[in-house]
């Protein structure tokens, strides 16, 4: 591999022109089709096999135009001082706001009138109005959206107050500032890494490129693959994350070689030949994370993966073609004037041991006290985790400047908690000799159980053989107490069904939470076994090794755990909340740790193959196994580094968001990205290699027979280019200053 890489990097800076005209071409292509594509819908969110989707697929095919899942929304009112709702002035005011919702949208498929619908609370001073869509939030206009948040506003003159919650508002929230402060703050970290502004706008560039043709195919796509609007999202960050790297990579290794004297050509193609092996491996991890996603069995999440992955390998393309091609335009200018200088005097390139260097050695004379150190420091962060508890946040987890979060708090305070989160049973009678009986005995039983407050009388469709059953639960919909209470409407269905042959459903937002929590919890092992197992494998082929890639997994598994755990210490428990901008405590996020398990796997061991396969090139060129530590930890630590903290700095810039689970999400990313790279690899990894010494690097006869030779050190392609072996007496020069 690394001998066709080689010709490969030396191709394209030898045709630069040809290369990076393709590469505009390709972005133009997409640009004009992502311009010229109709505007996205969100795809239908379903999760298949779970029986809240089974029962809004039932409702869809027996209760036709009633839009089950819908958008929905609810106008709360609370009389002013010692008024109630039933007021015939507060009355006449919400009558108007209920023909303004009416007449607002022509995508509202009902408003009840709270009067009629038993919607107003016990002491007369809250009501609310219900509002149902034919269509899902994310395809509500802004017109529609605008004639919600307008409709009350009137009776605010009155003196009522209205806030407004459901899904409806719900919106994807803008994500552009903080891509905008996280590549502002990667150009700061490579202008300092590399001391020049060409090598540093050169990963920026070729990135930002490899996110431009990806993300643009995916909006050209998104209504031929019924890709929603959420689709791109996760395509764009990793993709900056990782353009970044690669490129990051490829440019300090043609630094390094250009700091040896060799021509610029020559030098692309041996940076393309070695560093560029490391990233098509290492591209191969994130994708396989990436692709792994689609075990969870739910589209939305197996569409994002796959998007995802494709602009991961466009980014290893433009890693190996365009930023070859890049450096052939910016010459010898790509080095920084202080590199230059030290370049051209004789030895000056060696100068005195970098901080990687001297952080290699400390770590040789004491790897038995750093292991434990990272071992148990690692393990102390992570037993939150055991407590950990997974759910969707509900409108009650929201900042309380939000109109959502003030309804929540009004429809808590005047109809209890529950009222949040209302659930739909759903009784299909058709195989019911009396279904009227089995509808009644239904709500009878559920009536009964501990941790309900109301149960609506049961409607029927017109068939007659379907009953829809509203459920109101006693505390807010993201508790354990009403999860239970689900459950045991699910466990006394099965004892109904075989009384009366009708089947009881529960479903409604509540319990789509539940079932997705469950379904994301379900799949979290066999996804790590299918993540971790293939990388393993893939590991093995590129290290030669079984102790390394087993070191390497069990790593990343040890920083994942203590991220959860740090996790679960500032959002479930509350520690240091208010400095994170935590307003209220509850569930960790379901969908969360397959997602940071997908994310940080691949950048983790984007950092394990760049910094361990120059070790690994080191040793097979003739050096001690710790005198090749020291050597991956001069050429890499500093690179490593830089990518890391990019990396941190993009994710904790979500922090800032007002949207709990965004907030969630970036802290996870960071802390998680911050524990992988500064700990495990740092500090970890080159101990266990120090306590492993030529054992690190052994492979059994029968295996090495078996695994195909890929030659990621580029060893092959140095005997092919007669090149001198680096054990020799000038394996100790510093070949970078990067």
């Amino acid at each position: 591999m690394a001998t066709f890489l080689y010709k490969l990097g030396r191709l394209s800076f030898r045709r630069r022109r040809y290369v990076a005209l393709i590469w505009v071409a390709l972005l133009a292509l997409a640009g004009f089709g992502a311009a010229s594509a109709s505007t996205a819908t969100s795809s239908s969110f379903s999760i298949p096999g779970t029986e809240a989707q089974r029962a809004f697929d039932l409702l869809e095919q027996r209760f036709p135009g009633g839009s089950a899942d819908g958008a929905s929304a609810r106008v709360v009112f609370k009389a002013p001082g010692n008024e109630k709702m039933t007021d015939p002035a507060n009355k006449t005011e919400v009558d108007k706001v209920i023909g303004e919702l009416k007449s607002g949208s022509d995508q509202i498929a009902s408003v009840t009138d709270p009067y009629t619908a038993g919607a107003v609370s016990k002491n007369g001073s809250t009501a609310y109005v219900s509002v149902s869509y034919k269509v899902n939030s994310m395809e509500l206009t802004d017109a529609t959206r605008d004639a919600l948040e307008d409709a009350g506003h009137a009776a605010q003159k009155s003196g009522m107050t209205v806030e407004i919650g459901g899904d409806a508002l719900m919106v994807i929230p803008e994500t552009g500032a903080t891509e905008i402060i996280g590549v502002a703050i990667a150009a700061v970290v490579l202008v300092i890494t590399f001391g020049s502004l060409i090598a540093a706008g050169l990963p920026l560039l070729t990135a930002l490129i490899g996110v431009g043709i990806g993300v643009s195919t995916i909006t050209a796509l998104a209504n031929v693959l019924d890709l929603g609007s959420t689709t791109s999202t996760l395509a764009m960050m990793i993709g900056l994350a990782v353009g970044i790297d690669y490129a990051l990579f490829i440019v300090s290794r043609y630094r390094a070689e250009l700091a040896e004297g060799r021509e610029r050509e020559e030098a692309a193609g041996r940076a393309v030949g070695t560093a560029g092996s490391a990233v098509v491996f290492a591209g191969l991890t994130v994708v396989i994370a990436l692709v792994g996603l689609a075990v969870v069995n739910i589209p939305m999440l197996s569409k994002m993966g796959f998007a995802a992955a494709g602009t991961v390998a466009i980014a290893v393309l433009i890693a190996l073609t365009l930023v070859p091609a890049l450096m052939g335009f910016a010459g010898k200018r790509v080095m920084g004037r202080k590199a230059r200088k030290a370049a051209e005097v004789p030895g000056g390139a060696e100068g005195k041991p970098n901080m990687g260097t001297r952080w290699a050695r400390f770590v040789l004379r004491k790897p038995v006290w750093v292991l434990l150190v990272g071992v148990i420091g690692l393990g102390t962060v992570a037993v939150p985790a055991a407590s950990l508890e997974m759910g969707l946040p509900d409108e009650g987890s929201q900042p309380t400047s939000t109109t959502q979060r003030r309804a929540y708090d009004l429809l808590s305070e005047g109809f209890g908690p529950g009222f949040n989160g209302p659930l739909m049973v759903v009784v299909d009678t058709a195989n019911s000799s009396d279904g009227k009986t089995a509808a009644k005995q239904v709500s009878d039983e559920i009536s009964g159980m501990k941790g309900v407050v109301a149960v609506t009388p049961a409607q029927f469709n017109k068939a007659g053989d379907t009953a829809m059953i509203t459920v109101v639960p006693k505390d807010r919909p993201s508790s354990v107490d009403t999860e239970n209470v689900v459950h045991s409407i699910r466990d006394a269905g099965e004892d109904i069904k075989s009384d009366t042959g009708a089947e009881v459903l529960v479903t409604g937002s509540t319990a789509m939470n539940i079932d997705f929590s469950q379904k994301m919890n379900d799949a979290l092992l066999p996804y790590l076994a299918l993540v971790v197992g293939l990388a393993f494998l893939l590991l093995m082929v590129v290290f030669r090794s079984v102790l390394v890639p087993l070191k390497a997994a069990l790593g990343f598994l040890l920083s994942v755990v203590a991220a959860l755990g740090a996790v679960v210490a500032v959002f479930q428990w509350g520690w240091l909340g208010s400095l994170f901008g935590v307003e209220q405590t509850g569930p960790i996020m379901s969908m969360m740790p397959i997602f940071m398990v997908g994310v940080v796997f691949g950048l983790a061991m984007d950092y394990e193959v760049f910094l361990v396969t120059r070790m690994r090139e080191a040793y097979v060129h003739g050096e001690k196994p710790g005198q090749a530590i020291v050597t991956g930890f001069r050429h890499g630590a500093r690179v490593v580094t830089a990518a890391a903290v990019i990396m941190m700095a993009v994710f904790a810039g979500f922090i800032g968001s007002s949207e709990q689970m965004v907030k969630m999400i970036g802290f996870s990313l960071a802390i998680a990205v911050f524990f992988d790279a500064f700990v495990v690899r740092m500090a970890i990894v080159p101990a266990v290699l120090a306590l492993l010494g030529h054992r690190a690097w052994s492979l059994p006869r029968w295996l090495d027979r078996i695994l195909p030779n890929v030659d990621v050190e580029g060893e092959g392609l140095r005997e092919q280019l007669d090149e001198t072996p680096r054990g020799d007496a000038g394996g100790e020069r510093e070949l970078t200053r990067v």
